[in-house]
């Protein structure tokens, strides 16, 4: 099992920057990748930034040039730093750590993924 704990969300004018943090504890061995999703009211959740263990960074379009994910593997944390906010950044954003295994059957892999509480995002205009 994995626990994640998120900090760092709030309100924040247009323009602005927030950074969150995303502590994870428990089976941490076990994880393959670490990132944050997050979900606007009426939306479905979705992928912001991802990173692996061995370093390789993924963003969806919107966010590219904006933010940041990064880990700091002595403190098992993964930050997202969020600079140039638009109100369309407003939303819960969850973090997330997915452990890779071997299927039952030959070849196959499962996901595990593992879900922090959320924090919430809210960018003014």
């Amino acid at each position: 099992q994995v626990q994640l704990v998120e900090s760092g969300g709030g309100l924040v004018q247009a323009g602005g920057s927030l950074r969150l943090s995303c502590a994870a504890s428990g089976s941490i061995f076990s994880i393959n990748a670490m990132g944050w999703y997050r979900q606007a009211p009426g939306k479905q959740r979705e992928l912001v930034a991802a990173i692996t263990s061995g370093g390789s960074t993924n963003y969806a379009d919107s966010v590219k040039g904006r933010f940041t994910i990064s880990r700091d593997n002595a403190k098992n944390t993964v930050y997202l730093q969020m600079n140039s906010l638009k109100p369309e950044d407003t939303a819960v954003y969850y973090c997330n750590a997915r452990s890779v295994k071997d299927g039952v059957v030959a070849g196959t892999v499962v996901n595990y993924d593992y879900w922090g509480q959320g924090t919430q995002v809210t960018v003014s205009s």
